[in-house]
């Protein structure tokens, strides 16, 4: 969603924007269907790239650092697409290290993930808790994924030369990277959503829910935190809790929460219906306990002009601080002491979620966060010599 945000974005700015799309990565780590591309309407030009291997040809990427099947046709587009910028993103199965190299434009590599530092991606250490400390190996095989020699060769270090730019997603994200040892400098530039504040008097008619509730948005899998959550509801009453999504650690979290009434899964929800269910929940718990590059649903709920109640890890106290928009919560003894001080003070509530909407259009907005990335570009271009570029982008608005 970043992706296509990001490269619509451009479009609206008058850039052309190419986006190479590796469905045999998709749909060897799907857990929806395919996507369909339609003829486009918001001007993103898409190439998908499909081979008659399938999931092997990720794999031979994942192993061996290198695009083994779509080298050639990556190359091929990259070189004689005659683009002025590149922008990696998920690479990891597309081409890894190996695809950095291939075409001539000024290069920025956006680090959504964790993948330069760590190779499940997440920080997630065996699979059960945040990693504050490499174990690498083993940690990939209780994931039951082959391990990338490639990562012990320095291979992956002499392909990040050919990046002119690195881009983490939070002050956090880049820290993190820097723990871990990765040698280049960092740019922070974080996500935005589109538009300014979301605040549509039809999301006020009414609430989608009859009693007042707290809401939970995300994958349910072990690593977003729910497991310590669900249990509190079983004596806070006053209040349901509403979770919305799914993911392979749902039937656990529906067993773990048999005979607590208050607590509802409403599985995947479309994004309008999502909007209701943000702009009236009493505060939005994201309880996740691992080491997130930035946190999208904690700006999806400021955009409704609601507060957060987020767990004390990752970039989440970064963006609570920065917004005044939420409170801070370390475990689960800490959440109803939070709930109940946003729900029993309405003045105090109103007081974050004005602080949340006014904060997502100075920080978080398209307006706020797109004139920071262009900017960066163009001190790349100036610092690697590329004046025609500079000019470019200079009767693109972009001084």
């Amino acid at each position: 969603m970043g992706t296509q945000r990001f490269s619509q974005a451009l479009v609206r700015r008058g850039h052309h924007v190419t986006v190479l799309q590796d469905i045999d990565a998709f749909n060897s780590l799907k857990e929806t269907a395919e996507p369909v591309v339609t003829k486009e309407t918001d001007g993103v030009e898409v190439i998908r790239l499909r081979s008659r291997l399938g999931a092997l040809s990720s794999l031979l990427t994942q192993q061996t650092g290198k695009p083994v099947i779509q080298g050639k046709r990556i190359r091929q587009i990259l070189d004689q697409g005659k683009f002025d910028v590149i922008n990696f993103h998920n690479i990891s199965l597309v081409g890894g290290p190996g695809i950095l190299s291939a075409g001539n434009a000024l290069k920025l590599y956006m680090a959504h993930e964790h993948w330069l530092v760590c190779p499940s991606h997440v920080l997630w250490r065996h699979n059960r808790e945040a990693c504050t400390g490499r174990e690498c190996l083993r940690c990939v095989l209780h994931y039951k994924r082959p391990p990338q020699l490639w990562r012990y060769t320095g291979y992956l270090e002499r392909q990040l030369k050919h990046v002119d730019a690195f881009i983490a997603m939070s002050e956090f994200s880049r820290d993190k990277h820097y723990e871990l040892g990765f040698p280049r400098e960092m740019e922070v530039v974080n996500y935005f959503i589109p538009g300014g504040s979301a605040r549509n008097p039809d999301l006020d008619a009414g609430s989608p829910h009859p009693r007042p509730y707290f809401l939970f948005v995300g994958r349910l899998e072990k690593i977003k935190g729910l497991d310590d959550v669900i249990p509190v509801f079983r004596t806070y009453k006053d209040a349901d809790f509403i979770i919305a999504g799914d993911g392979t650690h749902a039937s656990v979290l529906k067993g773990l929460a048999e005979g607590i009434p208050n607590i509802k899964f409403l599985g995947r929800l479309a994004p309008e219906a999502l909007d209701r269910y943000y702009r009236h929940a009493q505060a939005l718990i994201v309880p996740s306990a691992g080491f997130e590059t930035f946190g999208i649903i904690l700006i999806e709920s400021f955009r409704q002009g609601t507060p957060v109640i987020a767990r004390k890890i990752g970039p989440f106290p970064e963006i609570v601080r920065r917004s005044g928009g939420g409170e801070l919560f370390s475990g689960p003894d800490e959440l109803p002491e939070a709930m109940r001080r946003i729900q029993s003070d309405p003045g105090y509530r109103q007081r974050l979620a004005s602080s949340a909407a006014d904060s997502f259009v100075k920080y978080w907005s398209e307006s706020a966060v797109m004139p920071q990335y262009l900017d960066l570009v163009r001190k790349t271009a100036a610092a690697k010599g590329r004046k025609d570029l500079v000019e470019k982008l200079k009767m693109a608005g972009v001084a």
